[in-house]
């Protein structure tokens, strides 16, 4: 067995996932390597949640029931876990939304409706990158529709990274926000957020973070991006799917308008007019995904109790270790950074002219689990001349193994396609 510095205990680690123990397709072992698309969930959370329906479900907030009072605890709860795993300067300014493609929107749609100095117009400008996510290309381009503005990018280097030579044009005076990822989900990279911020910062633009990537994978400090917002998701982080958290600086809630009306996020309500909770109830309008967000609560103690910085140094192994196994496959190529250094466990490639779909067919009929296509990531596909990509990510429980079952894999799509 390969033996790498810096690893966790996988095999301890890997008995709290039932489902990594599965064998697919006549008794193969299933290798997952599907992370950067959603993680598997530990037993330890699925316990919480089954908790949860078992002995505290209801409504939150509305009630004055034991019930009630559980629910409402619990969720309330997992607010304060996540505000401290992030480093929050307050609970109150972490939002809870389905995922991070909603915390996304809602800052773009706040942008849109705001007053005076936040407000985007005809007459300001929007800044992201050629790398985005279309949850953070699509919702600007909507704003920049609606409003005039007018939406920029940065482009990419051929490595893979941001081009910021011409950061002093692309983010001006005019700018009013500047979001981008400080992860990248198909390059793997990441993003120099220092330069990007203190530029923002001298023409006075608000900077979001999508941190989807991040968070599951490395220290997460809002007080130390100083940004305005950041967004991310659970499911990428060992939770369940329908939660996501969009964190803001307390001052900026309190003036930006809210994006959904409903129940809750109210204060007065009269046939003529409306008053609102303070944040974060004021953007959480409606009932809200509470067993949702009491597992992303248990799946913070979970990755809390390993200790984000472990689980860092065991990623940056793993994928040091798969760059060089990867490099050493004959018509391969890795796109983004070719090197373990400033990247995340997110590898894309291509194989030859073979199409990554067929890669990920053939992989998983020997039981591993990639990603194939363009990663909702399609400008990327479109700067680099390639139809998608082969994409491997990996998290706390991968393995040296399971790089070289990825390896052996992908030797057998070669000689399949001859």
């Amino acid at each position: 067995m390969t033996q790498l510095p810096g690893l966790l205990d996988t095999e301890a680690i890997r008995k709290d996932f039932p489902i990594l123990d599965r064998t697919i397709h006549d008794g193969k072992k299933l290798v997952y390597l599907d992370n950067a698309a959603t993680s598997q969930t530990p037993r330890q959370v699925l316990d919480v949640l089954n908790e949860y329906y078992e002995k505290h479900n209801a409504n939150v907030h509305r009630g004055v029931h034991v019930l009630a009072e559980e629910a409402t605890e619990l969720y309330e709860g997992a607010r304060d876990k996540v505000a401290a795993f992030i480093n929050a300067p307050s609970r109150d300014e972490v939002i809870f939304t389905k995922n991070a493609s909603e915390s996304l929107n809602l800052v773009a749609n706040m942008l849109g409706w705001a007053d005076e100095p936040y407000r985007v117009d005809h007459e300001t400008e929007i800044v992201i990158t050629e790398m985005e996510h279309h949850s953070n290309i699509v919702p600007w381009q909507l704003l920049s529709q609606r409003t005039g503005a007018k939406l920029k990018w940065f482009g990419l280097t051929d490595d893979g990274r941001l081009d910021l030579s011409n950061i002093n044009e692309i983010i001006t005076e005019k700018t009013k926000i500047v979001s981008f990822v400080l992860v990248s989900n198909i390059l793997g990279t990441v993003n120099p957020v220092e330069a990007i911020v203190r530029r923002a910062q001298e023409v006075g633009a608000l900077v979001l973070i999508d941190a989807s990537q991040a968070a599951p994978h490395m220290v997460l400090d809002v007080q130390a991006l100083q940004a305005d917002f950041v967004a991310f998701t659970g499911h990428k982080m060992l939770a369940t799917t329908g939660i996501g958290v969009l964190w803001g600086r307390q001052e900026l809630l309190e003036d930006l308008p809210p994006f959904l009306g409903g129940g809750e996020m109210i204060e007065t309500v009269s046939m003529s007019s409306s008053t609102y909770a303070p944040a974060p109830h004021k953007f959480e309008a409606g009932t809200p995904p509470v067993s949702q967000a009491v597992g992303l609560g248990a799946a913070v103690d979970y990755l809390s109790a390993i200790g984000m910085d472990k689980i860092a140094a065991h990623e940056h192994a793993i994928t040091e270790y798969a760059v060089k196994r990867l490099l050493e496959v004959p018509d391969l190529r890795i796109i983004g950074p070719a090197s373990a250094e400033d990247r995340g466990a997110a590898i894309s490639f291509t194989l030859g002219d073979i199409h990554p779909h067929d890669v990920g067919q053939v992989l998983d009929e020997e039981g591993i689990a990639v990603r194939v296509g363009h990663h909702c990531a399609r400008p990327v596909c479109l700067r680099y001349g390639i139809p998608a990509t082969t994409r491997a990510s990996f998290y706390l429980y991968s393995t040296p193994g399971e790089i070289d079952a990825l390896i052996d894999g992908l030797e057998h799509v070669r000689n399949f396609f001859g």
